[in-house]
């Protein structure tokens, strides 16, 4: 599957502008990383490629058709997990599966429903009601039914979120998994999520892609930009200079910082994915 966003726009009846002029490619198989802060525009795109919203101008194309016109195959091959999914709360967590593999025209829905309750870590929950669930296990059923089918394209709103730290381990080997002959596209706020499966990140804000490729790539535009400075009491650090980190020491304060012009007293050091991603939206390049 390949999908080619050209000259995106998007524009809300109260003249928010969402997005503006976006172009991308996305290629299976693919695990990609989509980030941004909020109302960077992330739900905005994810919307337009499921086709709930039609853009103001540009075009999404569906392989080598326009995804308007392909919606059917697009609904047939899609898996999607908004941030917000209503759940049917007096259903049990298989009723509910096999309720939406009726909805997405799944023949064998007893081995379907089987395989991504057994993926989701949700065997002993099956028979349970979801309104008896935890947060955590909420969001698993919400997985569950956007991997039902085996869809071709994968789409999640932070999937993560209400997951303890060993279930989204779990998940992002999940993830990484399906997207060996899939486009898997996960939106997330946790850089931990996308650092080590993704090869692909995105990231947006105010409505414009800041940067599209490899992590490797994100992080070597943030080389010479990251440093340790040490700080004295009373001392305060530049606004011109991005704090990610800051430890007590029996020296002061050390703070590692990300800025378009290091201190020359900054000790220069390799930049985390994270560090790069500050680069970024701090200053939307912090351009010298």
């Amino acid at each position: 599957m390949k999908i080619s966003i050209e000259n995106l726009s998007m524009t809300y009846p109260t003249g928010k502008r969402a997005l503006q002029d976006i172009s991308l490619k996305l290629e299976s198989p693919n695990l990609i990383g989509l980030l941004g802060p909020n109302g960077a525009g992330k739900s905005t795109l994810m919307k337009l490629l499921v086709a709930g919203l039609l853009p103001t101008s540009g075009k999404i194309m569906l392989d080598d058709s326009p995804l308007l016109q392909d919606e059917k195959r697009l609904k047939g091959s899609l898996g999607y997990l908004p941030q917000s999914f209503g759940l049917y709360d007096e259903l049990t967590v298989w009723q509910f599966l096999d309720y939406m593999a009726a909805l997405k025209g799944i023949s064998d829905s007893k081995d379907a429903i089987r395989k991504v309750i057994e993926a989701t870590n949700l065997t002993e929950k099956r028979r349970s009601r979801i309104r008896t669930l935890s947060g955590g296990q909420r969001q698993r059923v919400g997985i569950a039914q956007a991997l039902l089918g085996s869809p071709d394209l994968l789409i999640f709103d932070e999937p993560t979120v209400g997951l303890d730290p060993e279930e989204r381990i779990n998940f992002r080997n999940l993830f990484s998994q399906t997207a060996r002959d899939k486009i898997v596209l996960l939106s997330t706020h946790i850089i931990e999520d996308v650092q080590s499966v993704c090869n692909q990140l995105i990231i947006i804000n105010h409505g414009r892609v800041l940067f599209s490729g490899t992590p490797e790539e994100l992080i070597a535009l943030a080389q010479g930009h990251v440093g340790i400075i040490q700080l004295q009491a009373g001392q305060e650090v530049s606004s011109n200079h991005h704090i990610t980190a800051r430890v007590n020491t029996s020296q002061g304060v050390q703070c590692r910082i990300v800025s378009g012009d290091l201190p020359s007293f900054a000790q220069v050091v390799e930049p985390t994915l994270e560090d790069a991603y500050m680069y970024l939206i701090a200053g939307e390049g912090m351009e010298q």
